[in-house]
């Protein structure tokens, strides 16, 4: 009797020591929440795709981090010796964006900022929203450094700022990337109502002269005096600059195609899924679920706004000076915040429901692209005197 007993009792006391090590044992309110946001960022991916290669890595990268697991066991992205914290590492330490830029560089053609250069102030206009939310969130009561990585969020680029907050706020890093990212998947939401309430049906349906053709030396030149003229002023910007411009010329010089094709596809592809996946998986609710967090969102949210309101605004402006002939559409102006391309494919759509024979595509990638530069400048500046 007394050994069946004890029998029972140790199946009794296993099964009570298994149970303590299950998800279901440790799940918090916090921990549902935060499975429901990750439920939601997957649904919009495919349902809605909005920014899919974004938000499905995110998304399930908070389903990851948010199965709550017994301490101790080095499964989770904050817990050392763990897998997902060595991969965090490149988040940790601002090497995953870098690397981002590069693939960008490659991909991407400046030739349409390259034929009408004045394209590139509008692209300068919509970092407005990065230091009016750094201010905002000073006057809020946030340290300067928070202030600073809070801002980028409105250069709505993702890479930068992790880069940026890795360097000032580690600490705010889930939250800040999370609600940069989410930003620019929501671009076709937040920014439709900003560009109808600031532009009149008469601007709407401004033709620009087309770009003209740019030569193959200018586009080889570009990223050398680029490099050399950004980084000279904020050479604090290097890294993402440097491999931005980099990538660039991988890109246009014509005879490193090769190493221009890895670099804008295997290797952003695969630093894309690392980098969304542990951004997501940082996002645990024990540490994410904070009033800071929500005041982070609510910033972000500002900084997006102000961004995209500062470059329709910064046209209307511009316009004032410039022969009827040489005007600029104020729909581009959106598109100065760096979501390449889905700021420019929005100037295009927004466009055609005012003019089914006007399209913007070319004319918006112009400060799209200024968009990335002057957002990895912007955080340059904000780096050299807030690290």
């Amino acid at each position: 009797m007394a050994e069946n007993e004890g029998f029972l009792k140790f199946i009794v006391d296993h099964l009570e020591q298994f149970f303590s090590y299950t998800a279901f044992a440790n799940i918090t309110v916090g921990h549902i929440i935060m499975i429901c946001v990750g439920l939601f960022f997957i649904f919009l991916a495919i349902t809605k795709e909005y920014e899919p290669l974004l938000l499905v890595p995110i998304g399930f990268g908070i389903l990851i981090g948010n199965i709550p697991f017994y301490p101790g066991l080095k499964v989770g992205i904050y817990e050392d010796g763990s897998v997902l914290n060595y991969l965090y590492f490149g988040v940790v330490q601002g090497i995953y964006p870098p690397l981002i830029f590069l693939g960008i560089g490659a991909m991407t053609d400046f030739s349409a900022l390259l034929s009408n250069p004045k394209l590139i102030l509008i692209g300068a206009a919509a970092q407005f929203g990065i230091f009016g939310a750094y201010i905002a969130a000073l006057a809020l009561g946030f340290a300067p450094n928070e202030a600073g990585a809070i801002g980028i969020i409105g250069g709505a680029d993702g890479p930068t700022a992790i880069f940026l907050t890795s360097k000032l706020a580690p600490e705010l890093l889930g939250a800040i990337a999370i609600s940069a990212y989410s930003y620019m998947a929501l671009v076709p939401v937040i920014q439709p109502p900003i560009m109808r309430l600031l532009t009149t049906p008469k601007e709407r349906v401004i033709r620009m002269k087309p770009p003209r053709v740019v030569s193959k030396n200018e586009k080889i030149l570009f990223p050398i005096i680029g490099l050399l003229l950004t980084c000279f002023i904020v050479p604090s910007g290097l890294p993402l600059l440097g491999m931005l411009f980099f990538g660039n010329l991988l890109k246009e010089s014509g005879v490193t195609k090769r190493l221009a094709d890895t670099a804008k596809g295997p290797l952003i592809d695969i630093v894309t899924i690392l980098i969304g996946l542990t951004v997501g998986a940082s996002t645990q609710a024990t540490t994410f679920l904070t009033p800071k967090c929500i005041g982070i969102f609510a910033l972000g949210a500002f900084s997006f706004m102000v961004a995209t309101a500062a470059g329709v605004l910064f046209v209307k402006f511009l316009n004032l000076f410039l022969k009827p002939e040489d005007k600029i559409n104020p729909l581009i102006g959106n598109s100065g915040v760096s979501a390449v391309p889905d700021s420019a494919r929005l100037s295009q759509v927004i466009g055609l429901e005012y003019d089914k024979t006007n399209y913007l595509l070319m004319h918006a990638m112009g400060p799209n692209v200024a968009g990335v530069i002057g957002s990895a400048v912007a955080a340059g500046i904000l780096l050299s005197f807030l690290y």
